[in-house]
């Protein structure tokens, strides 16, 4: 082609532009002679110096105006970073959810459908069916950078979440019942980049989100969920949560758990009994401060704290607990939770119910005075042998109402005995006819109440020995928490925070209100989704499940509340589209 030509009557269409445009501005032609020349309508030549007028606005931009572009959408990976970095996390046998989940995190915007294309395209197969750990297990092995932890901005944008979306479903709970003040006018403390409501959070949100293991620290503080309900982009990082935890004191942590104890006093959240019991919280550290404690779970007496918990038997919910417990000062805690509840309560607390190794008979004498008492006797062999030479006539029948409204039918023997260092009468009754070989022994300064109303009061005792099961289990006080080492206590006071945010759900929740906290972790709060944050509301839209509509049903009343600690947001809870 003639050099001339090729100037004069150009094909490529952004060559044409150009030379339209370098012939308008210089003067060679005017916008009608362009536009004739080469092929436009006015209007058309019009919009062509419009667009070219803008880019010119744009700082180094104008050469990009005439650039010839690719058909179709822009390429999402240009340098192969985000391809290169999902091969290698389904090589570690994540599924698509979360390899977007991780993506979401590091600040690459793909949809599933570009992951699922991606790992086709690389040969990869279908992961087989998996269960809840070996899920579990496959996230674990992920070692990526995590983000800064910082306070979120509510800057509109959506991303996933694996598995933690259910604990959202608590921040309307926090609200409602004033948590969130309560812990903002409490003495915890906060950082420069991280405020104290945050703070505090941050520890529930690990707590709720049943990590067993904080070694490897990219798997939960890259989950954009957990942060959310932080009031963060992503959760701190294990170091962080060690160092707050020290500045810690017993009196801050027991000035905490006055003032939650009178929110549910207030509320009439407790009934008129409390059950008080021990558990052993083993250590793993340098051992020599402590004593060696009886530890059901491992069958056997080794060096750990012991801590006390009261549970109210009817709303499960923990009022108390202290893991400074010595062996000294075992006999007089009763006495102390007593002074505890009684300073901070306007309910009038008539019984407390504990077991035969919780206090001395001696003691017994002192909270005779204030309250009512129900515990088991210790069986000695002198007073087995006394209640077999019983004739059988002594024993008499009682039907005693269960759980399941049914009931059992008991034999008992009802009589008022003296008991050394005790001082006056206690009545006694003893039970047979329950599977046990020997009988058990209650003993009682409740000499009014029906004996069927004092056993089926001490047998709900057992619910405690179960809620703490699920404290040591679930909420891992017992686990080898390796690179995070939290002050007990401290621990100790988060875990019954969580475990009382999860009874307020079960309230809501009919049909299970009685569950145990994993279960309703498993059934509620493990909720894969996605997050879409805009200028007035926060929608949550969780996947198919079938115990979805149940927790709808339960966010239904929080629909059209702000919450201060979503910036005001509302909390939009929905279905999504997938299972």
């Amino acid at each position: 082609m003639d050099p001339k030509m090729f100037f004069l009557s150009p094909k490529n269409v952004v060559h044409k532009q150009y030379e339209s445009l370098r012939a308008f501005y210089t003067g060679e032609c005017s916008a009608q002679e362009a536009a004739k020349r080469y092929g436009y309508t006015l209007n058309t030549f019009y919009s062509l110096t419009r667009d070219f007028k803008k880019n010119l606005s744009q700082e180094d931009k104008a050469e990009l105006f005439f650039i010839k572009r690719k058909a179709g959408r822009k390429p999402q990976d240009t340098t192969g970073e985000i391809n290169r970095l999902i091969v290698a996390l389904r090589k570690k046998y994540l599924s698509v959810p979360d390899i977007k989940a991780v993506l979401d995190v590091q600040g690459h915007q793909v949809s599933e459908r570009y992951i699922y294309n991606t790992i086709r395209n690389d040969g990869f197969a279908r992961l087989p069916r998996r269960n809840f750990s070996t899920r579990e297990k496959a996230t674990s092995t992920v070692k990526l950078q995590a983000p800064k932890s910082m306070m979120l901005d509510y800057t509109p944008e959506t991303f996933s979440t694996q598995n933690t979306l259910g604990s959202l479903c608590l921040i309307p709970y926090i609200h409602k019942y004033g948590i969130d003040r309560i812990i903002e006018d409490s003495d915890y403390p906060e950082t420069k980049t991280i405020n104290k409501l945050s703070s505090i959070l941050s520890f529930v949100a690990l707590k709720l989100s049943n990590v067993k293991r904080y070694t490897l620290d990219d798997a939960w503080c890259m989950d954009r969920g957990l942060g959310l309900f932080a009031g963060l982009n992503v959760l701190p990082k294990a170091g962080w949560y060690t160092s707050y935890s020290h500045r810690i004191t017993r009196q801050t942590n027991m000035a905490f758990l006055k003032r939650l104890h009178r929110v549910w006093s207030q509320l009439g959240l407790l009934s008129d009994t409390v059950n008080l019991d021990f558990t052993t919280i083993p250590y793993w550290g340098d051992s020599t401060h402590l004593e060696n404690n009886w530890a059901g779970k491992r069958n056997k007496a080794l060096a750990s704290m012991l801590a006390v918990l009261a549970q109210d038997p009817d709303s499960g919910i923990i009022t108390y607990g202290d893991t400074n417990i010595r062996h000294n000062q075992k006999d007089n805690v009763a006495i102390e939770f007593l002074d505890f509840y009684k300073s901070n309560s306007n309910n009038d607390l008539k019984y407390l119910v504990f077991d035969s190794k919780f206090t001395t008979y001696e003691n017994l004498s002192k909270l005779d005075k204030d309250i009512k008492f129900l515990t088991i006797r210790r069986r000695g062999k002198n007073i087995v042998d006394n209640l077999n030479k019983k004739p059988a006539s002594a024993w008499k029948k009682v039907r005693v109402p269960m759980a399941d409204g049914k009931g059992r039918t008991l034999k008992v023997i009802d009589e008022n005995i003296s008991l050394k260092d005790y001082g006056g009468e206690l009545r006694q009754i003893a039970i047979t006819g329950h599977g046990k070989i020997k009988p058990a022994l209650l003993i009682t300064n409740e000499f009014d109440r029906p004996c069927a109303e004092i056993i089926r009061k001490y047998t709900r005792r057992w619910l405690v020995e179960k809620g703490i099961s699920e404290q040591i289990e679930f909420f891992h006080l017992n686990k080898v928490s390796s690179s995070m080492v939290i002050k007990v206590d401290f621990d100790l006071t988060m875990s019954i925070l969580a475990h009382n945010l999860l009874r307020l759900l079960a309230m809501d929740l009919p049909g299970y209100s009685h569950n145990a906290d994993f279960t309703l972790y498993n059934k509620f709060l493990s909720v894969s989704g996605r997050v879409e944050i805009d200028l007035h509301q926060i929608s949550i839209k969780m996947k198919k499940k079938r115990n979805l509509p149940s927790l709808l049903t339960a966010m239904e009343p929080f629909r059209n509340k702000s919450f201060p600690a979503l910036g005001n947001r509302k909390l939009i809870f929905t279905g999504d589209t997938s299972s």
